[in-house]
């Protein structure tokens, strides 16, 4: 019977996104995530569900979090709380009358815990991560260089891997590449999780294969963190776009959540009282700002939207250089805090 609950989930992760617009009708879709208050279907933007991914494990298709809970679970969890369901034997005859499949002789095995846990190993990103290098003198650093970031110190939560395999297909053989490997951490500073960008053996540029950024491990809430946060953030979607920002707010330290919606999502550092939210001029970037000021006011968090002049803020910096983008920037960010965000902040001796 367990085969058969496996299969039922299976099924709806198949279908997700019909799943959601049927259940969680007060929702909409974010690009491949399906956004909603709660598993209840209240309307808002804290719930993430995956409409596209593996049949399992991390990033799956059809598993949800609740940023304001830290809920989480599959889609016949969604059934069975929207539908308010009194137990999962329910929630199983629901799913299966919305497949248009049999119901199940017995259900006498069905019963599991409300939510089903997503358990996420984390040896995969802890042994990349242990084999990679600082990015000093490599390919991702002249990647970067291409891209308009100069100021290279202090980058600890970057790193270089020479030989990082990828598959360009589902059925295709491992292929070794240089990538600039990210590290993703929490808010104790431990790391969850990974993003790997394959470069160009030029180093000019993002390696010419359909999908060049890859992520690993636990991403939701967290982030590549760059600087010490101690009252103000800045956050946004790419690494580029946030080191861009870096270098023309050198005092602003910054978090890349690397998309849209996991932008909506990040977690809040305790200390913070100012967010500025770095907008990519887009509807994915729009609409994931407008998510996240509604979650910081929430919080009683100040918050301030930076627009850039092109599509991101990477794209001002190779436009405009770093002057022309801090020019732009000082006519958006709090006049109580200029003085303190042109200022460099020192880093570490001898470290890159």
């Amino acid at each position: 019977m367990r085969s058969f609950i496996a299969d039922l989930a299976h099924s709806l992760a198949n279908d997700a996104e019909a799943v959601c617009q049927h259940y969680l009708s007060n929702g909409h879709r974010v690009g491949q995530y399906w956004l909603v208050g709660d598993a209840r279907n209240t309307p808002g933007r804290s719930m993430f569900l995956r409409l596209r991914g593996p049949d399992n494990g991390p990033g799956a298709a059809g598993h949800w979090t609740d940023a304001a809970t830290s809920e989480h679970g599959d889609l016949l969890d969604v059934i069975r709380e929207s539908c308010r369901l009194a137990d999962f034997r329910a929630a199983a005859d629901e799913a299966c009358r919305f497949l248009s499949l049999p119901r199940p002789e017995t259900h006498r095995d069905t019963a599991r815990p409300a939510h089903s846990q997503r358990t996420i190993s984390s040896s995969a990103v802890q042994r990349l991560l242990a084999i990679s290098r600082p990015i000093a003198g490599t390919l991702a650093e002249t990647y970067l260089r291409h891209r308009g970031i100069t100021r290279l110190r202090g980058l600890t939560n970057l790193h270089f891997h020479p030989r990082c395999y990828i598959r360009s297909g589902p059925d295709g053989p491992p292929e070794a590449r240089p990538a600039m490997i990210a590290a993703v951490t929490n808010l104790s500073g431990h790391v969850t999780g990974l993003q790997r960008t394959w470069l160009d053996p030029s180093g000019a540029r993002k390696a010419q294969i359909a999908t060049p950024r890859r992520a690993m491990g636990d991403l939701l809430g967290h982030a590549v963190r760059f600087g010490p946060v101690q009252d103000i953030l800045g956050v946004g979607e790419g690494i580029e776009t946030t080191l861009s920002i870096r270098a023309a707010l050198p005092g602003l330290p910054v978090a890349a959540a690397l998309s849209a919606a996991h932008l909506t999502a990040i977690l809040f550092p305790p200390a913070v009282r100012r967010l500025y939210i770095l907008q990519d001029s887009d509807p994915a970037g729009e609409a994931a700002a407008r998510t996240l000021t509604d979650r910081a006011r929430s919080a009683g968090i100040d918050v301030l939207v930076l627009t850039p002049r092109l599509g991101d803020f990477n794209d001002d910096l190779r436009a405009f250089g770093v002057g022309g983008l801090r020019a732009h920037l000082q006519l958006q960010i709090a006049a109580d805090d200029v003085a303190r965000l042109l200022q460099v902040r020192p880093e570490p001796a001898g470290r890159k």
